[in-house]
Formats: structure tokens, sequence, C-alpha cells
């Protein structure tokens, strides 16, 4: 389960982030969308899942590496429930700008190299539930 409580930025960001979602944490506040974070090892395996086939949006990295954010369209959190990740309202950057919407994180992938400027979130469903059946089937032939 993901640990809501972390001391990771993208965590640290959905902790203190009040239900409009506005933190004073935010590099941008006019560009509305949410932000799915997931533990790094699942988002990894999703981001390549994504690339593969339907393409990702922009995904955010905190600093300590144990933790991506996933952009997706502004409403996804309300509709949002996957165990091992969470979902907030925030708000990003503007089209073109290189910097994080969120303070103590870097891009995995910037918005100028993503196809798209947000990831479905059915389809990031999709490619999440497959990374989790996908590292539990490697952890079990490693035993």
């Amino acid at each position: 389960m993901l640990d809501t409580e972390g001391s990771t930025a993208l965590s640290r960001h959905r902790a203190n982030a009040p239900h409009h979602g506005r933190t004073g944490r935010v590099a941008h506040p006019e560009t509305p969308c949410d932000l799915v974070t997931v533990p790094a090892r699942e988002g990894l395996e999703a981001v390549d899942i994504l690339r593969l086939r339907s393409g990702v949006g922009p995904v955010l990295h905190d600093r300590d590496g144990d933790t991506l954010g996933f952009l997706v369209p502004p409403g996804t959190a309300r509709e949002w429930n996957l165990p091992g990740s969470a979902c907030t309202e925030t708000y990003g950057t503007p089209p073109g700008s290189c910097q994080p919407p969120v303070t103590g994180t870097g891009w995995l992938v910037p918005p100028r190299d993503a196809p798209t400027p947000a990831t479905a979130p059915d389809r990031l469903r999709a490619a999440l539930c497959e990374a989790t059946r996908t590292l539990a089937a490697l952890d079990r032939s490693c035993r």
C-alpha cells in the first residue's frame, strides 16, 4: 500500500493538499490537472507499458526515487479508486514549461517528450494493474 504520510515530495504534496488542490507547493497554479502517485517500482513498469502501447503523458519522480506521479486530466481524482495509488487535484505546468508542478520533484517524462499532455486514466489504471501482476509474477519466480 502506498504510504500517504511518507516523506517524499509527492506524498507530502498529497498529504498536505487541501480539498481544492492548492497547496502553495505548485509552481504554476494556472493549469489544472490531477496527479496519480504510485510507488516507483510499479510506476516505472507502468511507464514502460504505456510507452510501448498507448503513450504516456508527463511523469514526475520525487528526488528520493520512492514515488512516481502521473499527470492525468482534471476530474480524475473524483473517480480514482485503485489500491496502492492515490489521486489528488493539483495544478500543473503551462504547455511548454520545463518546471515541475510539485517542488522537490523532477521529470521522468517531461511534457516536451510526452506524446500527450496527460495520461488517460483508464489506460493508466490498466497499465498499473498489469505492472502489479507482472511484478508479482517476477517476485514469485525469484523465490
